[in-house]
């Protein structure tokens, strides 16, 4: 068999966005720069700010939510416009996710596109080299990784990490994504159970910290909530044949 040929463009990336002018021109300029990108589709979630005007200005298309409708909302609506785009196609591109937070940092998001591209895996998920120390974000952690462990057998380092490129078939075969801070853990789970491969990828990657003020607090209380949910739900398909 010959070498596998890939596109010299073949993979969009998707970045949910709420409140981010100060960073999102700089996380879209890097993820345009990207090896196979040739479109960045921000999904701007019910900012209250200049999000979508400054993400259309660095090169982004923009979608937007008039409301805020949470992480997964945002995925599946920017998924779904690629899709669109795609139509009449020869090839439906990948997807890369990235906070819009990351800035000049996305660059680093290359590492996870490669595996994707040359038909190594089916997903990548990233794993920073840099981890910020934030306070009471272990528990959610823990939980996802042990729920993923529990459920799967496999044992991810970083199972919140929302940096992830994935073929659109591992993306439909995730769908309907868990909801809200729910979706890395229940996207996981999903796939691994469908025999795609995941792989973690290290990266050097940043992005800004939660704090451990109330909005810090309710931050965590949400995703802990969406994480036991995402778990909760893929509890008992585990057991039955």
């Amino acid at each position: 068999m010959g070498d596998v040929v890939v596109p010299e463009q073949d993979t969009a990336v998707v970045i949910p966005a709420k409140d981010e002018a100060d960073r999102i021109g700089g996380t879209v300029t890097a993820a345009l720069k990207l090896p196979g990108v040739d479109l960045v589709v921000v999904v701007d979630d019910g900012s209250s700010d200049e999000t979508g005007r400054v993400a259309r200005a660095a090169g982004a298309r923009v979608v937007r939510h008039s409301r805020n409708r949470g992480k997964a909302a945002a995925m599946e609506t920017g998924a779904e416009a690629v899709r669109l785009l795609d139509e009449g196609g020869e090839v439906a591109r990948h997807l890369l996710f990235l906070d819009a937070d990351l800035g000049e940092t996305a660059q680093a998001a290359a590492a996870l596109i490669t595996p994707v591209r040359a038909g190594e895996a089916d997903m990548t998920i990233a794993t920073f080299a840099t981890r910020v120390k934030l306070g009471g974000h272990g528990i959610v952690v823990r939980l996802a990784r042990e729920g993923i462990k529990r459920l799967t057998g496999w044992t991810p380092s970083q199972p919140l990490n929302g940096q992830r490129c994935l073929t659109r078939a591992a993306f439909e075969a995730a769908r309907p994504l868990a909801h809200g801070f729910g979706v890395e853990t229940g996207m996981t789970i999903d796939l691994l159970r469908k025999s795609f491969r995941v792989i973690e990828v290290e990266v050097e990657m940043a992005h800004r910290a939660t704090g451990n003020d109330l909005r810090g607090q309710l931050h965590r209380a949400r995703q802990l909530r969406d994480v036991g949910r995402a778990l909760a739900a893929r509890e008992l398909p585990s057991f039955l044949p």
